[in-house]
């Protein structure tokens, strides 16, 4: 006998087209019944064509592994969003620009190139934070070289830590070292937005945004209340990276984010002898970046001295800007600054 649960749980694994967050989750399924065969309601607001078309093939896919394989009715009732006053992205008060860094995929050093742009801003004249929205892996504390714990003022507005030059906030600040952040839904908003609206920020030409890997809960909650000036894309040239790099720009695309470009990270390994070794493969960055009709910002080596750098605490644009990397990385803060 089929029950609701079976359902929910099959319904639990169909993420919402374009992004990596279920439906389940999206609070988009509405009824459930079944009877001689499984009805599942769906209710939508977007203005984009083509996703309720999606979201049914989707469905009935999925439900395709109920045992004994039932007939499956699924409707979708697509609204167009309500517009209210007041709501949708707004800007953060006393702040320029703010400019997320981005990834589809974890591991390709979306944060250490966060980090060293936010420092390149410093260097070169700008007043420059930078907001760790990584909740659950937070780095951006030890990569630059500070454990100090924020605090907060009369008027309950937290106080950014400074390190070299730079204002920033991490839930990294907050935990010990081997203190996991165990965070569901509403508290993942919760702290992004204590984090984005809750800091004293103060006077800033620049924040820099260290997303998290992917298109979850925390990207949402980005592009739905903060005006970005834009978000740079980092990946690596391999095409296991490339994949979820398409669906980052895809993701900020559709909410009307614009894509600042793309860096490829790890583009090469110079061994000591001179010799070079493209490990992830070659050129992909640029090739996925005129694929997609975005800007190519530039692609930055594979480079020991930049994952020490990190490790102690001092971005690489910092400790050594004759570094190619750090050449690169000024480069491109140049361009977008």
């Amino acid at each position: 006998m089929i029950d609701e649960k079976q359902v929910r749980d099959l319904l639990a694994k169909v993420p919402y087209p374009g992004f990596t967050r279920d439906i389940i989750s999206f609070g988009i399924v509405k009824a459930i019944t079944i009877g001689s065969e499984i009805k599942v309601q769906l209710v939508v607001s977007t203005n984009e064509t083509g996703v309720g078309a999606k979201l049914r093939s989707s469905v009935e896919q999925a439900l395709k592994e109920l045992p004994g394989k039932p007939p499956i009715s699924v409707l979708v009732d697509v609204q167009a969003p309500v517009q209210s006053s007041g709501q949708g992205p707004t800007s953060i008060e006393g702040v320029r620009r703010v400019i997320a860094v981005a990834s589809g995929k974890g591991g390709v050093g979306k944060s250490t190139v966060a980090v060293n742009l936010a420092a390149a801003f410093a260097a070169q004249g700008l007043k420059t934070a930078i907001c760790d929205c990584d909740l659950y892996g937070p780095s951006i504390a030890l990569m630059c070289g500070t454990s100090e714990r924020p605090y907060a003022d009369e008027a309950g507005k937290i106080i950014p830590v400074e390190s070299h030059g730079l204002k920033l906030m991490s839930l990294g600040l907050m935990l010990d070292d081997d203190s996991p952040a165990i965070l569901r839904g509403p508290m993942v908003t919760r702290y992004t937005q204590q984090f984005l609206r809750d800091v004293a920020w103060g006077d800033l030409d620049v924040l820099v945004l260290d997303l998290p890997p992917g298109t979850g809960d925390i990207q949402l909650t980005i592009v739905q209340t903060v005006a970005l000036y834009g978000v740079v894309i980092v990946t690596t040239p391999q095409e296991v990276a490339l994949i979820d790099a398409r669906k980052a720009v895809t993701m900020f695309k559709k909410t009307n984010v614009p894509i600042l470009g793309i860096v490829e990270n790890m583009a090469c390994f110079i061994a000591p002898d001179g010799s070079r070794h493209e490990i992830f493969g070659s050129g992909g960055g640029a090739r996925e970046a005129e694929r997609l009709q975005v800007p190519f910002l530039g692609s930055l080596p594979l480079d020991p001295a930049v994952r020490i750098a990190a490790d102690a605490g001092f971005p690489i644009v910092l400790s050594d800007p004759a570094n190619p990397a750090s050449l690169k990385i000024m480069e491109i803060a140049g361009n977008l600054s």
